[in-house]
């Protein structure tokens, strides 16, 4: 099956994130837990070495700790968590759902206390290799980005954390420069502002971050005036991230290797690009088996952070907080191959690598002042094929 193999292919790519809690006027890291505690979870691509959603504790020393599988699923990659910390919702990337060529999302109930997910529900994700997801700020809607289908779609939320069908469904048109990774679109991730008012989804095989006007209430997306903004041809733009402040928003693009600056017009849900840089450590080019993959802005505001796949290590820069251009600090190796995700827990403590390649997880503590990354020694090895990391915060 194509949407199979592509899963097994590195420089592919293939197919999330609960936007953050900070309000537009802050930038300040989150307050942790009374007992510093977090559950974290990992979607992978399930076979031998995974059998869908595990989980994990992080204390305040940045040890993390196996509580095994907490959910069994097939290829439930992308995850995403809800307002009130009460329900997951898993992107399922496969192309066949109820025999329909489509793949699912799921929706589980989470328990605090063990860890342990219980599934309230799936529905259809509306195309084929969903690869990321995201809940809205409100709760109310859940918006899906369908990789083979070349689409985005909004499932509404219960109020028991099921899922509805479809309330909004948009199919992406066009090509770009690349003949084998652009002839067709490829919706690979969609995200809401911090307004919550537009959704902004990146389509790999367009060369384009489609904006979208959502209103959370009805599940809807309508096509923004200006509808689009444009990346470099044979750009690929992956994943998009949002500066607390709302002002400005980062876009990493996957066969480039190269992420772009944008500044961020709230009110009319318009990019206008600053800035393009490459992920890579300079004089290093491009090769066949490098490709970007995360991107994520520190809690603060003062950092952004990249994987480069292949290249295997994470890109950090600096942000200017008056202009949002960007500064390289450092690279730092990832410790295992094909770093697909990273996460950075809600008070910007520790970032926690995804290796995808090597079935690991390393956690790395963050200099506040610097941005810069330590190893902390914890490695925790055997999750097959992790590809993202989601936390909640234990009352």
């Amino acid at each position: 099956m194509k949407i199979f193999k592509r899963l097994k292919t590195v420089s592919a790519c293939s197919t999330a994130l609960l936007l953050c809690s900070l309000s537009a006027s802050s930038a300040e890291p989150a307050q942790p837990p009374p007992d510093g505690q977090y559950l974290v979870y990992v979607g992978t691509y399930t076979g031998a070495k995974s059998k869908g959603i595990y989980a994990y504790r992080l204390d305040a020393k940045g040890v993390l700790t196996p509580l095994g599988l907490a959910a069994e699923s097939v290829h439930p990659t992308f995850l995403a968590i809800h307002p009130n910390r009460r329900f997951l919702y898993a992107a399922n990337e496969t192309g066949d759902f109820k025999g329909t060529k489509a793949g699912a999302v799921s929706a589980y109930s989470i328990d605090l206390k063990t860890g342990k997910l219980t599934l309230l529900n799936q529905q259809s994700a509306g195309g084929s290799g969903p690869c990321h997801l995201v809940v809205d700020s409100t709760g109310q809607a859940v918006l899906v980005a369908n990789y083979g289908g070349g689409s985005v779609a909004a499932l509404p939320v219960r109020e028991d954390g099921r899922l509805g069908e479809a309330s909004a469904f948009i199919q992406h048109h066009g090509s770009s420069v690349n003949p084998q990774r652009q002839a067709g679109p490829h919706g690979h991730h969609i995200t809401t502002d911090p307004a919550n008012r537009f959704a902004l989804a990146c389509d790999l095989g367009l060369d384009k971050v489609l904006v979208y006007r959502f209103d959370p209430a009805k599940g809807t997306l309508l096509p923004n005036d200006p509808p689009a903004a444009a990346l470099k041809p044979g750009a690929g733009p992956r994943h998009l991230a949002f500066h607390p402040t709302g002002r400005y928003a980062y876009v990493i693009n996957e066969m480039a290797c190269t992420l772009t600056a944008f500044g961020y017009d709230s009110q009319r849900g318009q990019l206008q690009e600053l800035q393009t840089l490459s992920t890579l450590p300079e004089g290093d080019s491009v090769k066949p088996n490098y490709s970007t993959a995360e991107v994520d802005v520190h809690p603060s505001g003062k950092f952004v952070y990249g994987s480069n796949r292949g290249h295997d290590s994470l890109v950090v820069f600096a942000i200017d907080a008056k202009t949002g251009r960007l500064a390289h600090v450092e690279h730092q190796l990832t410790r295992g191959k094909t770093p697909r995700n990273f996460g950075i827990d809600p008070t910007g403590t520790y970032l926690l690598a995804a290796n995808q390649g090597t079935d690991s997880i390393v956690v790395f503590r963050i200099d506040p002042e610097t941005g810069r990354l330590s190893p902390t020694g914890q490695v925790v090895d055997g999750v097959g094929a992790p590809v993202c990391v989601k936390f909640v915060p234990v009352p």
